[in-house]
């Protein structure tokens, strides 16, 4: 039986939830949006395992993977803040950094050329730490514990993580690359070196 499909389908059902766990909040119904949220990251445990494990890698699910990760933070972000339990400034900041990644790659893509994308580990922080204070809220939230404090502090790393790799991607896509020579660029340097030395070597011969 042929499973190669089952890695995007189950990160087409992490899509999936993200409007289930927005109607969960909209009711504040916050046991059950940590029960979507939660069984959102098994879907992305196992997903990722599949892929591995049948030699299932593509380019779409290298795609949609992170989509499917920011399309449900952002909305359990957004309604996170209209119910009052994240600052308005954290939800714009993680919102502008994921704009900024989004419209650097279609820049990049359109100006220069495909690109790979690959999350650096700044950014994997980011992501986790992001999903640690959701789901730290919503079990708050729901009576499962009460850690105030810790969430307190998981606000302000989201902050500095957020800020940080947006930093870094400008880094890497902009400020560095103008920095270092392409390699057509390197290439054509490359070729005036040599022609330059053989012109100068047959002036001497000669």
């Amino acid at each position: 039986m042929n499973l190669s499909y089952l890695p995007n389908a189950l990160t087409l059902s992490r899509i999936a939830l993200a409007p289930l766990l927005i109607l969960a909040l909209k009711d504040q119904g916050y046991a059950l949006a940590l029960g979507i949220f939660l069984l959102a990251g098994l879907t992305d445990a196992a997903d990722g395992y599949l892929a591995k494990r049948l030699n299932v890698v593509s380019r779409l699910g290298a795609i949609l993977d992170p989509a499917a990760d920011k399309i449900l933070l952002i909305s359990a972000f957004v309604m996170l803040t209209l119910l009052g339990h994240i600052p308005f400034w954290l939800m714009l900041s993680v919102v502008f950094r994921d704009l900024l990644i989004v419209g650097g790659y279609l820049a990049y893509t359109s100006l220069i050329g495909a690109v790979q994308m690959q999350p650096t580990p700044v950014s994997k922080l980011n992501t986790v730490v992001q999903i640690g204070l959701v789901a730290l809220i919503l079990a708050q939230q729901a009576g499962v514990l009460s850690l105030p404090e810790t969430i307190e502090l998981m606000i302000y790393l989201v902050l500095v993580t957020t800020v940080a790799s947006g930093v870094h991607y400008v880094w890497l896509w902009g400020i560095q690359r103008e920095l270092k020579p392409t390699a057509p660029e390197k290439s054509a340097k490359a070729n005036t070196q040599a022609s330059t030395a053989f012109n100068t070597q047959r002036g001497q011969d000669d």
